[in-house]
C-alpha cells in the first residue's frame, strides 16, 4: 500500500465531519472552515488531507473548489493518491466481480462504492473502458492507466470521458484508446446472449450492466410470451426474453442507431423470426399501439432517467407514470408490466404509486411480484444514498 500522505490540509468547521465520520465520502463546500483553508488556495483536483475542526485527521481525499461537493474522501488511512492505492483497490472491487460472474462481463468498479469517487469502469472480456467524472480522478488518469494495464492486463483500454457530469467539473469530453486497439466487433454475453457495443459512441460506457440482474429474472414470465421491450438500446430486454422462450419481440428505441444495433443483435443470435426493432418515440409507438388495438403479455418499461435533478421530481413522476399508463393500455388483460426508472431522485414509493394510479385510471388492479434494484456489480454504499439509483417493479395487472 501507499505511504501517509502529506498533502495540504483541508479543515472542517465543527460539527461538519459527523457525516463522514457515518461513513459518507462527500464534503461539501458550507461544511470548509475557510477562515482556515479557503477554497480558493486550491485547484481543481488537487489531493488534499481532510481535518476535523481540532486538527484529526479524517483521511486523503481531494478538493475542487469550484463545486458544491468541494472535496471527497478516497482513504480514511490517509494514504497518498497514487497506483498503488488504485491497484490493491481494483483488486478488492475485482475479488467480488469474479464471485459474482463466471465470464469478465460486468462493471468492475462503481466509484464511491468501491473506493474511487468520481471512477466508473466496465469489463467486456478482455477490453476496458474506464470513465472519470470528476477532476480528482482526471489528475490520476495515468496513474489508474497503470494500475488497469498490471491488474487487469487487458487488450485495450478506452477512456471514455463524455459524460455530462464532467461539465460541472469544468473538464472537457474526450474519448481516446489509450492501450491497444479496438476489434472490429466488441461483444458483451449474458448468460449465452451476445451484443454488438458501440463502446466509442454508444451510451454510457457502451453497454448498461446494472440491469443484468434484473433481465436474468424475466424467464418465468415471457416463456411462450408476446413481449414489447421500450427504450431497447441495443435489445437487451427484448433479446434476453427471447432467449428465455418469447414467442415474438418488439424493440422500440427512439435513436436509429441503436436500433440499427438491435437489427445486428438480433441477427448475431438467430432470432430473426421472433424479433422485430422499430425506430420510435415511445409514447408515439405506445399510442400507436393502442388505437390499433394491438396487445402484448409482457411490456417492459426501461426509460433513461425522467428526473435528473431534484427540482425535476414533479414533472418526471408525471412522466414514469404517464408511461405506465400507457404500457397497461396495450396489455392483455392479464399482462406483466415492468417498469424502471435509473433517477436517483425519483423515490421507490413514488414509482410505485405512479403505476398503481395509473392503474387505478384505466380501473386495472395491480399485484407487484418483484421489486427490482441494480445488479451487484453495482453495489449500494450505504452511507450514501446516491449510490442507490436504479430501482423498479415486476407487475402483473389484471381487469378488475
Amino acid at each position: 500500500m501507499s505511504e501517509t500522505a502529506e498533502y495540504p490540509a483541508l479543515i472542517l468547521r465543527r460539527g461538519e465531519e459527523r457525516r463522514l465520520r457515518a461513513g459518507h465520502l462527500w464534503v461539501f463546500s458550507n461544511e470548509v472552515d475557510v477562515a482556515k483553508t479557503p477554497l480558493t488556495a486550491f485547484q481543481p483536483g488537487d489531493p488534499v488531507i481532510i481535518l476535523d475542526h481540532s486538527g484529526k485527521p479524517l483521511g486523503s481525499g481531494y478538493a475542487h473548489p469550484n463545486t458544491l461537493i468541494c472535496a471527497r474522501l478516497v482513504d480514511r488511512a490517509g494514504h497518498t493518491l497514487d497506483r498503488s492505492l488504485i491497484v490493491h483497490r481494483l483488486k478488492i472491487a475485482l475479488s467480488l466481480r469474479e464471485k459474482l460472474y463466471a465470464e469478465p462481463f460486468y462493471r468492475l468498479v462503481f466509484g464511491e462504492s468501491d473506493g474511487l469517487p468520481g471512477l466508473t469502469v466496465d469489463r467486456f472480456g478482455d477490453i476496458v473502458v474506464a470513465q472519470a467524472t470528476t477532476a480528482g480522478m482526471e489528475r490520476l488518469r495515468d496513474e489508474i492507466t497503470e494500475a488497469l494495464l498490471k491488474v487487469l492486463n487487458p487488450s485495450a483500454l478506452v477512456w471514455k470521458n463524455d459524460s455530462s457530469a464532467r461539465a460541472m467539473e469544468g473538464l472537457p469530453e474526450s474519448v481516446q484508446i489509450v492501450h491497444g486497439r479496438l476489434p472490429d466487433r466488441v461483444t458483451v454475453r449474458e448468460s449465452g446472449v451476445e451484443f454488438v457495443c458501440d463502446l466509442l459512441e454508444g451510451q454510457k460506457t457502451g453497454w448498461f450492466y446494472d440491469q443484468r440482474g434484473n433481465r436474468d429474472r424475466l424467464q418465468p414470465y415471457v416463456k411462450g410470451a408476446r413481449v414489447l421491450d421500450m427504450f431497447s438500446y441495443l435489445g437487451g430486454w427484448g433479446l434476453r426474453s427471447a432467449a428465455f422462450g418469447a414467442s415474438a419481440v418488439d424493440c422500440v428505441d427512439a435513436s436509429a442507431r441503436a436500433v440499427d444495433g438491435i437489427r445486428t443483435n438480433i441477427a448475431l443470435n438467430g432470432f430473426s423470426e421472433r424479433v422485430e426493432a422499430h425506430v420510435a418515440d415511445a409514447f408515439d409507438f405506445l399510442k400507436a399501439a393502442r388505437n390499433e388495438r394491438r396487445k402484448w403479455d409482457v411490456v417492459i418499461l426501461d426509460p433513461p432517467a425522467f428526473v435528473k435533478r431534484k427540482k425535476d421530481f414533479k414533472e418526471g413522476a408525471l412522466a414514469y407514470r404517464r408511461l405506465a399508463e400507457a404500457g397497461m393500455q396495450v396489455l392483455e388483460r392479464d399482462g406483466i408490466l415492468i417498469s424502471c426508472s435509473c433517477s436517483h431522485h425519483m423515490p421507490r414509493e413514488a414509482l410505485l404509486d405512479g403505476m398503481q394510479q395509473g392503474a387505478r385510471h384505466l380501473d386495472r388492479f395491480m399485484q407487484v411480484l418483484e421489486p427490482l434494484s441494480q445488479s451487484p456489480d453495482h453495489p449500494v454504499h450505504p452511507a450514501i444514498p446516491e449510490t442507490e439509483y436504479l430501482k423498479g417493479y415486476i407487475t402483473r395487472v389484471l381487469p378488475v
